[in-house]
């Protein structure tokens, strides 16, 4: 993994996090400029996601072949454990403490529906949100995996190609269908594709290394995300995502090396899964105890780092490698016996 993606996903992260500390605790109500910021603009976070996902999964392929079900298997056993638990973990949180938190309900057949990546309507009624909220980018992360396994079957000089006619064709088509039309008409779920174009020109050596070049790329972009609406998400925060992934991936020399960077870049999976739950503590006891929600922020923080890093070293490595080996073990070709 290039350091420069693992520190701009580490931002993006923290940059969902600062999102939802304003609509947990002001109801997305801001009192500056800084706040209003987050409150319009932090979910943007989710798009640099979408694009580091892209490329990742592209670079990370390349010169391989294997069973699309081995591809599938790999990433729901490097996706699914952490999701499943902290959905685990919200839905007793609703269970428990329901009658105190806005717009949180929870039950079976949409849990259910949650852990099996299926859109539906949140009982809540405030939309197509699983039981851990943020896991509605998981709906599409998981999809676009599905599309993407079908690379495998075709040269890879066609595997771009393969990837966003499967992914354009199947959308188009489950978009005719009730609650499917409304969840994958959104063009956000294109935004795998930018990244897969960066992955095609950066295998190319069409990416050149620079730094001032790439900073100002960066500020126009921050420029265009600030002042452009998410209506047409795709074209105003995709294509500016774009643009920023290849400018850090071009600044790849100055990252390269930084340890602490990776470090947060490896928490952020866990940094996004885990910190609603944190925050919705804290904001419980900004209620309950009359606390400066700032101040409570300045907590939730460092817990949401701390449990990350936990999580990820448990969870996202140790038990990972653990299943990746038990599959691999049960998917390995049973040897011939010799008959003497």
């Amino acid at each position: 993994m290039l350091i420069s993606l693992q520190a701009l996903r580490a931002l993006a992260a923290w940059t969902v996090v600062c999102h939802h500390f304003m609509q947990i605790f002001f109801d997305f109500h801001a009192s500056g400029p800084i706040g209003q910021f987050f409150v319009d603009r932090g979910a943007v976070g989710v798009d640099i996601f979408f694009v580091i996902s892209g490329l990742v999964i592209y670079l990370s392929t390349q010169d391989k072949d294997m069973p699309a079900g081995r591809f599938l298997l790999n990433r729901a056993i490097r996706i699914i454990p952490a999701y499943w638990f902290y959905t685990v973990l919200m839905g007793l949180m609703i269970v428990a403490l329901g009658q105190q938190m806005p717009h949180q309900v929870v039950d079976l057949p949409h849990f259910i529906l949650s852990l099996l990546f299926i859109p539906s309507e949140n009982p809540g009624g405030y939309g197509l949100y699983p039981t851990l909220n943020v896991g509605w980018t998981l709906n599409y992360e998981m999809f676009f995996y599905l599309m993407f396994s079908l690379v495998f079957v075709v040269p890879q000089r066609l595997r771009p190609l393969v990837v966003a006619a499967a992914l354009f064709a199947v959308c188009e088509m489950v978009s005719t269908y009730g609650v499917l039309s409304r969840f994958y008409a959104n063009n956000i779920i294109y935004e795998f594709l930018l990244g897969i174009a960066i992955g095609w020109a950066y295998r190319r050596g069409w990416v050149a290394q620079g730094l001032w070049m790439p900073l100002m790329l960066i500020a126009v972009s921050l420029v265009a995300i600030y002042n452009l609406p998410a209506s047409d998400r795709l074209l105003n925060w995709g294509v500016p995502s774009a643009i920023i992934v290849v400018s850090c991936v071009a600044m790849e020399p100055w990252f390269k090396g930084n340890r602490l960077l990776k470090t947060l870049g490896d928490c952020s999976y866990s940094v996004y899964l885990i910190h609603v739950l944190v925050l919705y503590t804290g904001w419980f006891a900004s209620e309950r105890l009359n606390i400066n929600p700032y101040l409570v922020f300045a907590i939730c923080v460092p817990v949401i780092a701390l449990m990350s890093w936990a999580s990820y070293i448990w969870i996202e490595t140790r038990l990972y490698r653990r299943m990746k080996a038990w599959a691999e073990a049960r998917l390995a070709p049973v040897p011939s016996r010799s008959i003497t």
